[in-house]
């Protein structure tokens, strides 16, 4: 049995999404982020020095990163799906999103996100001004143009097929979910890249998805 260490609202949404594709039988421990800080509990150190999620454990495999664990447990359980068949172009296209996610598209979106608690959050009041001057000034001319230049980019790619890594769904376009969706939520992504909200539309509309929806809980993306 595979036991996924789950914290709400994070990347470890994704893994169950992709273990209900594949159709593996998961346990689910739940770990709640704290409310003033967003961060993960420290019973999470237990499981990975880290104490991050997602974890899971499977047998005496223990293993964390976002990026690490589909590529694991599509080549544990995948019977030969959810990857294209090695040395073909897909694959290329599939090793390439699968780390475009985490290493290209997440990290502008995460200094947004910090930028903007900054921005919104309390401070003392004799230095409000000069840290939000600061934290618009950082997006304006730095962040959220490298949001938009990788929507762009994102968009036209899904121009030359239906799903990222060639016409069959496929374990990058799960990997993928994550960026988009937190870009959905705080980036700006709206209707003025149609390939990219259909993209979404499609995934949230499959049987898969919306079962790990109901198992996992809250899933609201910070903004």
């Amino acid at each position: 049995m595979i036991i996924v260490h789950h914290l709400n609202n994070s990347r470890s949404q994704r893994v169950l999404w992709l273990l209900e594709e594949l159709g593996v039988a998961y346990e689910i421990k739940r770990y709640q982020r704290d409310a003033k800080t967003m961060l993960a509990p420290p019973e999470l150190r237990a499981v990975h020095p880290l104490g991050k999620s997602p974890v899971i454990q499977e047998g005496a495999v223990t293993l964390a990163e976002s990026g690490a664990i589909p590529e694991y447990l599509v080549a544990r359980h995948g019977a030969g799906r959810w990857a294209p068949a090695p040395g073909t172009p897909e694959r290329l296209r599939y090793t390439y999103w699968m780390h475009f996610a985490e290493g290209s598209a997440m990290p502008p979106l995460l200094l947004l996100l910090i930028f903007n608690r900054i921005e919104k959050g309390p401070m003392p009041f004799f230095i409000r001004p000069v840290a939000r001057a600061i934290a618009r000034r950082a997006k304006s001319s730095f962040v959220q143009p490298n949001v938009e230049r990788i929507l762009d980019f994102m968009e036209g790619e899904l121009g030359n097929s239906d799903w990222f890594a060639g016409a069959q769904f496929s374990a990058a376009d799960v990997q993928m979910s994550f960026p988009l969706e937190a870009a959905r939520a705080r980036g700006g992504l709206d209707e003025r890249r149609p390939r990219l909200m259909d993209f979404l539309a499609r995934i949230h509309a499959r049987p898969a998805y919306r079962r790990a929806v109901d198992k996992g809980g809250e899933y609201a993306l910070m903004r």
